[in-house]
């Protein structure tokens, strides 16, 4: 059995609602990615939501949803909607303008 098999890699997408934007929270998904071996991005949207989607191992994922609705101390986290998403690979985990 390879590696792969044992430890399948998932996608999933969050768009993440409340005073999240102007108070770190991209750097904070950020490290917490890079932390739990994450790949994927996080944006600003227009509508002042944060996009997140990253790609990993299912228990990976499902804490760094668990950060997601705490959000670093300044942010005020009002919802989280999460989604399965279409695995696409990224070499790291970027912040994007």
């Amino acid at each position: 059995m390879s590696g792969k098999a044992a430890n399948p890699r998932s996608a999933r997408r969050w768009l993440v609602r409340g005073r999240v934007q102007g108070v770190g929270f991209r750097y904070f998904a950020q490290r917490a990615a890079v932390e739990l071996g994450l790949t994927g991005y996080v944006r600003n949207l227009d509508d002042g939501r944060v996009e997140v989607y990253a790609v990993g191992p299912e228990d990976k994922l499902s804490e760094f949803a668990g950060r997601l609705h705490r959000g670093p101390r300044c942010a005020e986290v009002h919802g989280v909607d999460e989604q399965e998403s279409e695995l696409r690979l990224y070499g790291s985990f970027e912040i994007e303008p």
